[in-house]
């Protein structure tokens, strides 16, 4: 049987990650074994970390509306459910975005949270 020898294929293969092993140190951007290792590990980190990304912003979203709530005399809770209440469909990124940077327009979300949960309790003790 006659040997087989990396061809074409086998070179383009190699090739291509070594490409995607660049900027790796030492050995990991130079030899095909650990630059493979390597690269196939930043992948799995990668794939795991975009979907960790968006629960990390939520996270920090939901942290500067409470924030931003608590000074307006509301809980996070509370205003969320005042403003499913009344009607007000703002997603919490832009939630975030208004309390940081327009504190003046979330204090009316936050006070139009808090009368549509006063009448919704007023109409419940009724």
């Amino acid at each position: 049987m006659s040997r087989a020898k990396g061809g074409y294929k086998t070179r383009r293969r190699r090739k291509k990650i070594l490409r995607m092993a660049k900027g790796f140190r030492g050995g990991r951007s130079k030899l095909f074994k650990s630059a493979k290792e390597t690269v196939e590990r930043s992948l799995a980190y990668s794939y795991r970390d975009r979907r960790t990304r968006k629960r990390d912003f939520r996270r920090l979203w939901i942290q500067r509306i409470n924030a931003a709530a608590r000074e307006n005399g509301i809980s996070y809770s509370l205003l969320i459910s005042g403003m499913k209440t009344s009607g007000i469909e703002v997603d919490r990124k832009a939630l975030a975005d208004l309390a940081v940077n327009d504190p003046d327009g979330f204090a009316q979300i936050a006070k139009a949270a808090k009368e549509a949960l006063q009448t919704k309790t007023a109409a419940q003790k009724k």
